[in-house]
């Protein structure tokens, strides 16, 4: 039987050191890096903001809008889930052999 020696935690272990790319170095907090643009850097420039003041009215008019359609979505639905219910109502009425089963509409007469 072959004698083994009990094997540290750090025997086997390497360190291996990552390298940036030559053009790009870490910022310091409060500096300004725009010296050392890379391609990553034009990609999202055209996510930034420029100087000019958001519009509020504009951005509430278009919330207002997106509020209305999405309330419209909602009572479409409401009256699409309300008309199949009526529906499968009916369905299920006639399959059962009633007859009669569909609502019908009487005008009210009035006495005077």
């Amino acid at each position: 039987m072959a004698h083994q020696q009990p094997s540290s935690p750090d025997s086997g272990a390497q360190v291996i050191r990552l390298r940036r790319p030559s053009g790009s170095r870490p910022s310091a907090p409060g500096h300004d890096n725009t010296a050392t643009k890379g391609p990553a850097d034009d990609d999202l420039a055209k996510y930034a903001r420029d100087e000019t003041p958001d519009d509020y009215r504009q951005r509430m008019i278009v919330n207002a809008a997106a509020l209305a359609f999405v309330a419209l979505l909602g009572a479409a639905g409401l009256w699409l889930a309300d008309t199949m219910a009526s529906m499968r109502k009916n369905q299920d009425c006639v399959l059962t052999g009633r007859r009669g089963c569909s609502p019908v509409d009487v005008p009210v007469r009035s006495r005077y």
